[in-house]
């Protein structure tokens, strides 16, 4: 696929928003628009979850899942980027559910009906998810709300490929290919010195990954 000119809008978290780079400039968004030459639009809210949240935790913001703001979108987008998941784990009521559930209040719910709402706002446009990366913490069983994990991150990142896989919607699997796992000393304090972030140097391995996705398409 020819990236140069192309409309993409990124919907994600604070990852997407560009937190833990040296400045936005050196961020994931920018970062992938210099490669690709495309025009991007930014859609990312740190703290942000893809499923709806029953008790407020954080700040106001966190608590604009994704579903809600996939409404706010411009029009007319030729690529549509979701890159989400790790906040469900790290932080959201959610329970996981099952693949029959339609219920945003779970994740599996939630997947689906965020395939079904952007593939009925984008037909035209190629719809791509993006898998959470590793993260110091993955496999912990309690949330950072207090509630238990029914499963490590690992299996979000399974769900996410499962439901976008039902839909026909490519997954760029980055829990499988980034070469980024913060529990390895060196690697963190190269590519995620927060154990959750990537750094500068972290999210041009991101842009990278992504870019020769699209291309490949």
């Amino acid at each position: 696929m020819k990236l140069k000119g192309k409309k993409i809008f990124f919907l994600g978290d604070s990852i997407t928003y560009g937190l833990g780079t040296s400045s936005y400039e050196k961020s994931f968004v920018p970062m992938f628009a210099d490669l690709s030459g495309a025009e991007v639009k930014n859609y990312g809210v740190c703290g942000t979850r893809i499923a709806k949240q029953r008790v407020k935790f954080g700040c106001e913001q966190w608590n604009r899942d994704f579903l809600e703001r996939a409404d706010e979108m411009e029009p007319n987008a030729d690529i549509i980027v979701v890159f989400g998941g790790t906040n469900d784990f790290g932080h959201g009521d959610a329970k996981i559910g099952d693949f029959s559930s339609r219920s945003e209040y779970t994740f599996y719910g939630a997947m689906h009906c965020l395939c079904q709402k952007l593939l009925n706002s984008y037909s035209n446009a190629e719809i791509i998810f993006i898998t959470p990366l590793h993260r110091c913490g993955e496999d912990t069983p309690v949330k950072e709300n207090g509630l238990p994990n029914e499963v490590p991150l690992s299996g979000y990142v399974s769900v996410i490929k499962e439901v976008a896989g039902y839909y026909g919607l490519p997954v760029v699997d980055l829990f499988n290919i980034s070469g980024i796992q913060p529990n390895v000393e060196i690697i963190k304090k190269e590519y995620m010195p927060d154990g959750l972030h990537p750094s500068d140097k972290g999210v041009r391995r991101i842009a990278e990954r992504l870019y020769n996705f699209l291309r490949a398409l």
